[in-house]
Order: structure tokens, then C-alpha cells, then sequence
């Protein structure tokens, strides 16, 4: 199944009367599949990004996050939510300044200052997310959950992973079952390069793409790009810590280095069952430095 190239009818009637205009629609989805969201341009150049939800929860998710804990961020560092529908799960965006920084090319100092900005965002939402109520006991299971997936991943992957590589992997998932309880935050869910924004002309960082946020412990936001910038560039892992305002505790580091032998094992279970060369070797990369023992 492709994606559209415009929104149904219906969505764009919905979005049309939410912004009183008729906008130019242009297709902006990612090529995996599922993804749905288009740039719209109204009169005066203001864009704004119409995004259709793969899922309930997804939905719930973004919406909740850009209702609450994502306004800590400011205006300008994320998207505002200028209307939602439950009956089509769709949100009509904000477009937040710049683009996002896997687009780009920076110079090493825009790259580090990015980051840097990054992170003193993530810690912005972090303190400003609801650790009360029930979705707490969900957060403090997080761990364990993640744990709990990596019989399923392995047996996905199959032969693409030695019995030693398999056995490491089992070992670390064991591993996040008897961690001493790390920090808990209401985590962004998808930090990476793909979904950090820079504007250029503002020097100013932004984040997007709020469908996967939750109540979670905060390290598991670090494994996206644990295993794919800061692989090479031990700056920006300093960048954005230091934004960040902390370090890692060394518990948080040994459950980042779990948490990465399961993103590198999903990887290799997803990446070639979807064609997908770049995930595949995210994960291929990431399992050979937990093996040589060089993660960090």
C-alpha cells in the first residue's frame, strides 16, 4: 500500500475550515509506510503540516504531549497544535522553524550546538511531564518490558545473529531486570537526528514528531542516538549531556548499552524484512561494537 499524494477529502474540508483558507497541499511523508502528513501553505506563507496518525495510540500520544508537556519547550522549539480529530486521527501542526538535522549539512560547530540545544530541550520536557497517576507504574516497568521483547526480536532475526551474539543480547536483556531503578521522565520516544530540528537563521534547535512520547525512564530517549551520531562523534554525545545539564549515572549507562543491544537486534529483524539497508546496518554496527566491547 502506497501512501497518498493528497489528504481524503473529508481531512482537507476539516483542515481548510480550521485554518480559513483553502491551503496548497504538498506531499510531506517519510517513505516508510503508514506515514501520512503533508505541508500546507496558506496565503502569506505560513505553512502548517496536516498528520495523520498510524495508530490510536500514536495519536493519543502526540496529542497529549503537544497539549501538556511539550509547551515547556517554547514557541519555536516545537510544533503547536492547532486542531485535532479524534474521528480521523489528525492533528493540524505548527510547522516549527528549520529542518530536521539528518537533512542538513552543519558545520561541526551548528552540528555540537545543535545538540547541545537538544538536549537542554529533552530536560526541559522531562521536568515538565506528569510522573503521578497510573501510567507511573507503567514507566517504572519499562525496563523490564523492554526486556521482555528480546526473545521475540531474536527469534525474528533469526540467523543474522551468531549463537555468541545471541547469548550477549540475552545476557544484557537479563541485565534490565535487576538494575537499581533508574530516573523516570516523560521521554520525547524518538530523539534522534531524524526528528531534531535547526534553523540556521535562528541558530535554534526544535524537536517534532511527539507520537511515541510516555512516561518511561530517561535513558531509554539516549538509544536512538547513542546508536547512530554519537557513534562517531563522542562531541555530541558531550553536547548534548552537557544541554542536558548531567551526565548519565553509571546505572544509566549500563542500561543504555541493554537498551542498545535490543534497538540492534529489532534492527536486524525489521531492516531486512522492510528492505531497509540503513536500519539493518544501525544494527549490524551497533551489535559488533556491544561485542567488541567498545559502546559507550
Amino acid at each position: 500500500m502506497t501512501n497518498p499524494i493528497t489528504p481524503a477529502p473529508a481531512l482537507l474540508t476539516w483542515a481548510s475550515r480550521a485554518l480559513g483558507a483553502r491551503p496548497v497541499v504538498q506531499d510531506a511523508s517519510n517513505p516508510h509506510e503508514n506515514s501520512r502528513v503533508w505541508q500546507l501553505s496558506v496565503p502569506g506563507d505560513v505553512r502548517f503540516y496536516l498528520k495523520v496518525s498510524p495508530r490510536p495510540l500514536m495519536y493519543e500520544r502526540e496529542t497529549v504531549a503537544l497539549r501538556h508537556s511539550a509547551l515547556a519547550l517554547g514557541v519555536g522549539h516545537a510544533p503547536q497544535l492547532r486542531a485535532s480529530s479524534t474521528d480521523h486521527l489528525t492533528l493540524l501542526l505548527t510547522a516549527a522553524p528549520g529542518r530536521p538535522l539528518k537533512q542538513l549539512t552543519l558545520t561541526p560547530a551548528e552540528e555540537t550546538s545543535a545538540h547541545r540545544q537538544g538536549g537542554a530541550l529533552l530536560a526541559r520536557l522531562y521536568a515538565a511531564g506528569d510522573l503521578s497517576g497510573p501510567r507511573r507504574t507503567e514507566a517504572e516497568q519499562a525496563l523490564q518490558a523492554a526486556s521482555d521483547g528480546a526473545d521475540h526480536h531474536l527469534q525474528q532475526a533469526g540467523d543474522r545473529l551468531t549463537a555468541a551474539e545471541q547469548k550477549l543480547v540475552r545476557d544484557l536483556a537479563e541485565q534490565l531486570r535487576t538494575l537499581p531503578p533508574p530516573p523516570l521522565a516523560f521521554i520525547h520516544g524518538d530523539a534522534w537526528e531524524r526528528n531534531l530540528m535547526w534553523s540556521t537563521g535562528l541558530g535554534q534547535a526544535g524537536w517534532i514528531d511527539f507520537e511515541r512520547s510516555r512516561l518511561a525512564t530517561a535513558v531509554q530517549d539516549f538509544v536512538l542516538m547513542a546508536c547512530t551520531p554519537w557513534a562517531d562523534r563522542p562531541d555530541l554525545r558531550a553536547a548534548c549531556l552537557q544541554g542536558y545539564g548531567r551526565d548519565l549515572t553509571p546505572e544509566e549507562q549500563n542500561a543504555l548499552a541493554c537498551l542498545a543491544a535490543l534497538d540492534a537486534v529489532s534492527c536486524l529483524a525489521w531492516g531486512p524484512a522492510h528492505d531497509d539497508p540503513h536500519v539493518t546496518a544501525r544494527g549490524r554496527r551497533t551489535l559488533d561494537r556491544l561485542m567488541a566491547g567498545v559502546f559507550a
